[in-house]
């Protein structure tokens, strides 16, 4: 049987940027081909449809590629793209339903969780496979920095503008520059700070940022529109009605503000017996997920569901990203000892 690493070497040397995960979805189902398995748009659930499952979710696809292609091992760590964000944890999937069989575990490897919620698998996989939603509890296998976190913060995406008038940019008095329109609205943006929020005793840090920004026609053309997108991640305490019209108001200076996508926040399920369980077997230190995750998508299927994985947070989306290789072996292990 192939080591931990050695799997994690071929699922990294199999290309699956968002929208292109196929090919990598194909060879887990080859790989356990002798396990009951569901093919749902590209995706992969491995499994006997049982209510009462304990779950392992993982996502499939990537980033694009920043730097090298494929994996290389340098000492403790494994290099790549997805190392940690999160083929290690597809990894360990595949290594615990080989172990602890069908019966114990189910396994959903899911496409576009990358990209906007409209194409993330997940959401018409539990629509298409109704027994996944009576399952007992979920781990989604997002990397932990070897903590456990409870519950993940909301996102809305707005796009923000401020009108203006073209002008030749030799005669602007003769318009109204939409950049520079919006200096208040930046300035005031820059000033806004952390908001701490503590849901069910795990902090999370409320946060704004502008993400994108484009304005301009031509370098001799005073700009008459200046767009952003307004990025909002917010706390499992905020529903996602509440958290646009806090951003609506924080947007109040702009022309216009239209929502273009929005997630809701996951529960934080910090007194399940199976998650308390896995806290006193392992020792591991707790937090909430300053991100979203697919726990947000199983608690709204009403499946308690909790982030675990191998990885650390901070390497995820980023050139040189990498993962140590006992980083596996400890979420393998824990894991184990916890559903074996």
């Amino acid at each position: 049987m192939p080591t931990l690493a050695e799997t994690l070497t071929w699922l990294v040397d199999i290309p699956s940027v968002t929208g292109d995960e196929g090919v990598l979805r194909d060879a887990i189902a080859d790989r356990l081909a002798t396990t009951p398995q569901q093919n749902i748009s590209r995706s992969l659930v491995v499994g006997d449809p049982d209510a009462g499952k304990i779950l392992l979710v993982g996502h499939l696809d990537t980033v694009p590629l920043q730097g090298h292609v494929g994996a290389r091992v340098e000492g403790d760590r494994l290099y790549g793209l997805g190392a940690t964000d999160m083929k290690g944890g597809l990894a360990v999937m595949i290594h615990l339903i080989e172990d602890l069989g069908p019966d114990r575990v189910a396994c959903v490897f899911y496409a576009g969780e990358e990209g906007p919620i409209a194409g993330n698998d997940l959401g018409l996989i539990l629509e298409e496979a109704p027994w996944l939603k009576e399952a007992t509890a979920a781990f989604v296998m997002e990397p932990t920095n070897r903590e456990i976190h409870y519950g993940c913060q909301g996102a809305v995406n707005a796009r923000v503008s401020f009108e203006g008038t073209a002008a030749h940019s030799a005669r602007p008095w003769l318009g109204e520059n939409a950049v520079t329109k919006s200096a208040g609205f930046l300035a005031a943006m820059a000033e806004i700070e952390p908001e701490l929020h503590v849901v069910g005793g795990i902090e999370f840090n409320e946060v704004v940022s502008i993400t994108r920004a484009s304005g301009g026609v031509a370098n001799n053309i005073i700009p008459a529109e200046f767009a952003m997108n307004v990025n909002y991640r917010f706390a499992p305490d905020r529903s996602v009605e509440e958290a646009v019209e806090r951003l609506r108001q924080i947007c109040s200076a702009a022309d216009r503000f239209e929502v273009s996508d929005f997630a809701p926040a996951g529960t934080v399920e910090s007194d399940h017996p199976l998650f308390t369980e896995l806290l006193n077997l392992t020792g591991a230190d707790i937090g909430g997920k300053q991100g979203w995750t697919d726990v947000s998508q199983m608690s709204a299927a009403g499946v308690p569901a909790v982030n675990f994985g191998p990885g650390e947070t901070a390497l995820a989306h980023k050139p040189g990203e990498s993962v140590r290789l006992d980083d596996l072996d400890w979420v393998y292990g824990s894991l184990t000892a916890l559903l074996g």
